[in-house]
């Protein structure tokens, strides 16, 4: 078990983001929490210590939204997501994480720009799409595989969609389920599980359901309107973020 004060200083936080995240407000703070306790440990060790916490905020988002998800979306991300984790898997020993932190932030920080250069435009909803669908639950499938990074992808699939906060939200719960369950078997063959890991991960667990319930609350108590524009601009935040912890380890 980790006794270090401060990786509990940024631990305890990384988690309640997640929560917040998991329940749908600003989905994108969820990319904080490996980054944040990667202040005090390794990303992998933050990725395994994380995963069944994720696995619990899962369980608890899809409770409370189980009748609200788009089951077309659905239909069509799940398969290629899975494919992203098998591919993840077996590149894990190749694939850094700081490469994908670059693409993965990249994507997202082009992605915001764009939305906010055009906000003043007139914009339709798109519908779901099998291509664009295919391509970014691939892509968010092996981002999560390694790095938990998976949110940025769905994003730029699903918000121009324009659903209802409810409905993206647990969609989105929905999806990462089932992805975060597919990660258990591959992890476990990676090592990335052991009884320190697990000891620290039972520690930070209490707070899992708390903060999801938390972030549903608020998700439904905020208008479509000023959500997008959160949604995105904390997108974009965490886009730079991912940006530049890859450059401080690539260059």
């Amino acid at each position: 078990m980790i006794t270090d004060p401060y990786f509990y200083l940024v631990a305890v936080p990384a988690v309640l983001l997640m929560g917040l995240a998991k329940g749908g407000f600003v989905s994108s703070l969820g990319g904080f929490a490996v980054p944040l306790m990667s202040l005090a440990i390794s990303p992998i060790e933050a990725a395994a210590i994380m995963l069944p916490i994720l696995i619990v905020m899962d369980l608890v988002a899809v409770v409370t939204l189980r009748r609200e998800f788009d089951p077309v979306n659905l239909r069509i991300l799940l398969l290629p997501a899975l494919i992203g984790v098998v591919i993840g898997w077996a590149t894990a020993a190749h694939v850094t994480e700081s490469h994908i932190r670059l693409i993965v932030g990249l994507i997202g920080l082009i992605f915001s720009i764009h939305y906010f250069l055009k906000l003043h435009e007139r914009r339709l909803a798109e519908p779901p799409s099998i291509v664009k669908g295919t391509f970014w639950g691939l892509i968010s499938g092996f981002t999560s595989f390694v790095s938990h990074a998976g949110g940025t992808p769905l994003q730029v699939y699903l918000l121009p969609q324009r659903l209802p906060n409810t409905v993206y939200v647990a969609t989105s719960v929905m999806f990462f389920a089932a992805v975060n369950l597919a990660k258990v078997i591959p992890y476990a063959a990676l090592g990335q599980f052991n009884l320190a890991n697990m000891s620290t991960m039972a520690i930070l667990l209490p707070l899992a359901p708390i903060a999801t319930l938390i972030g549903i609350r608020l998700t439904r108590s905020i208008k479509q309107e000023p959500f997008y524009h959160l949604a995105h601009a904390c997108l974009m935040v965490i886009s730079i973020k991912l940006i530049w912890d890859a450059a401080s380890t690539l260059t």
